[in-house]
């Protein structure tokens, strides 16, 4: 499960080591992926709340994700700020 984002895949080591699910892991880096990409590729440490909600309002409206989807790609950005930042 290697990225070309050694962010990525600190990530990704971070979790495996801590024996979350394959799925999990790969969900949750799909959705952080996203995240950066969404902000023209910024380093999550120097974003905050006003992007992760700009982020989620943006898969709501736009991309009229369902309500369990936002929720996963809000765990998986909680997952973010919480462990790795």
């Amino acid at each position: 499960m290697k990225t070309r984002s050694p962010f990525l895949n600190y990530i990704a080591d971070y979790m495996l080591v801590r024996q979350y699910s394959l799925r999990t892991v790969d969900t949750y880096l799909r959705w952080i992926a996203s995240y950066i990409h969404f902000h023209n590729k910024r380093h999550p440490a120097s974003m905050g709340d006003n992007e992760v909600e700009r982020y989620l309002e943006h898969l709501v409206l736009k991309q009229n994700v369902a309500p369990r989807t936002q929720a996963t790609a809000l765990n998986s950005l909680s997952f973010l700020y919480k462990h790795i930042i």
